[in-house]
């Protein structure tokens, strides 16, 4: 019988918007499965595309890019210079042989603790269906 995969997920959350919606789902007790580890990012324009690449290579099975929704970011543009990126890491996700579907990007706001709650929701059930990461599969053997 196999045994059912727990996936593990790290999350890169903008301070202003997502980051402030998972401290909300946190203190108003909203629950969600423990499996995200979180980054904060004072913006999510300033996430480097390797540290994206290393969390995969590490043996993640999916990253989240959180940010502020489009036209709100505290620095103005940091969220389409995020969209950007994440364009680019899909593409380069392909390239290395990871399904780009492990790749999150999500608008999440301060006040949408429940979005970030529901979000991680259901990227543990879409990742529990996918597997483990092929990656992390190759480390372990």
């Amino acid at each position: 019988m196999q045994q059912r995969h727990d996936p593990a997920i790290i999350a890169f959350l903008c301070n202003w918007c997502a980051y402030a919606g998972a401290d909300l789902a946190g203190t108003a007790r909203m629950t969600y499965p423990p499996n995200v580890r979180t980054v904060r990012l004072m913006c999510t324009g300033s996430l480097d595309p390797m540290y994206v690449i290393k969390a995969f290579l590490e043996g993640a099975d999916g990253v989240l890019v959180g940010g502020c929704h489009p036209g709100d970011c505290h620095y103005t543009n940091g969220n389409y210079k995020a969209r950007r990126r994440v364009t680019l890491l899909w593409e380069m996700l392909d390239a290395i042989k990871i399904d780009r579907d492990r790749l999150w990007l999500r608008w999440i706001s301060a006040s949408e603790g429940g979005l970030f709650a529901e979000t991680i929701r259901e990227m543990v059930a879409s990742l529990t269906a996918k597997g483990p990461n092929p990656v992390r599969a190759e480390m372990i053997l």
